[in-house]
């Protein structure tokens, strides 16, 4: 036991084995380490050789200084973007390393200038140059159509970003979310209409004109009517739009593990239902479902000279 306390007091001694553990421990925990990581790991360790260490891997590239909530966060950089970063200044590898942390949401200019404290027309002409280099690209938010948010150039933007499959070019496809929600209703009102046709007992025919989300998307998929790939996730929203309409109801059974369409044990099933009695004519109009009816006046920030649902209405 002796020879091994002594022969790692002497592994520790050396700069560079310390610097191995490091990249080591870097690589176990690829998001980052901490100063209390290290400490764990190597207990024996003076703090002036850690800091000495890390520094040396700092000034080698070899590793990335991040802030988090806890403190300060050490991560192996990445050699990709290592190579293609070479001969670049500091300012410019902290503007990538900065928009390399936002992910496939990316991140303003604003705060790209918050976080480097650098000027904005430096910024610019970073953003410039990493853009020509292929390193980065600038992606318009549905969130705000006049601003842009920059991102690695291989990512896809998130979902947040694009708005997914309703929009394109930031413009929201009102008549493709229409045809998708004809097309979701047609196959669940055929679903139960072949439910209804088998003279089963009612609680058979009742189950058997459910259909899974996975069923529809399948359905859907196999139409081509969508130039996107969509996923369930998409499908669940607009059958959740014909449920708001009172078109569909919605229950959820227990389901075994693996099931296709499940998650967490569970899985929604959907049936197109016709409403017993029609709506009167007042609930069919803007005024007879608006919440604001009781603050709707003329003359009022809400009134009935500039209700849009009322001129919609009067459209049809």
């Amino acid at each position: 036991m002796a020879e091994v306390k002594v022969k790692k007091e002497a592994n520790l001694s050396d700069p560079a084995e310390v610097e191995n553990r490091i990249r080591e421990l870097c690589q176990q925990f690829p998001h980052g380490i901490t100063d209390q990581v290290i400490q764990n790991d190597m207990p024996h360790l003076e703090p002036q050789q850690r800091a000495m260490a890390i520094n040396k891997l700092l000034s080698l590239g070899q590793l990335d200084l991040l802030r988090n909530s806890t403190g300060l966060l050490y991560r192996m950089k990445d050699t990709q973007s290592t190579s293609k970063m070479k001969g670049s200044d500091n300012q410019e590898k902290l503007v990538y390393q900065i928009i390399e942390d936002a992910g496939n949401k990316g991140i303003w200019s604003r705060d790209i200038r918050f976080k480097s404290n650098l000027p904005l027309t430096e910024i610019n002409k970073i953003l410039k140059n990493l853009e020509s280099k292929k390193l980065i690209k600038a992606v318009k938010s549905v969130a705000a159509s006049k601003k842009k948010v920059y991102m690695l150039y291989n990512l896809q933007p998130d979902r947040s970003v694009t708005g997914g499959a309703w929009y394109s070019d930031q413009d929201f496809e009102s008549e493709f979310v229409e045809v998708l929600n004809q097309q979701c209703f047609k196959f669940l009102q055929s679903k139960a209409e072949v439910a209804r046709d088998s003279k089963q007992s009612p609680m058979v025919q009742r189950n058997s004109s459910f259909a899974t989300s996975h069923e529809v998307w399948k359905y859907i998929c196999e139409l081509g009517i969508s130039k996107v790939d969509l996923s369930m996730d998409d499908i669940e929203t607009i059958l959740n739009t014909l449920i708001y309409d009172g078109k569909v109801e919605m229950t959820v059974i227990a389901a075994k593990e693996g099931t296709v369409g499940s998650v967490d044990g569970q899985m929604k099933l959907y049936r197109g239902v016709n409403p017993i009695l029609q709506p009167t004519g007042l609930v069919r109009t803007p005024c007879g479902l608006c919440p604001v009816f009781d603050d709707c006046h003329e003359g009022g920030e809400i009134s009935p000279s500039n209700c849009i649902y009322m001129t919609e209405w009067l459209d049809f």
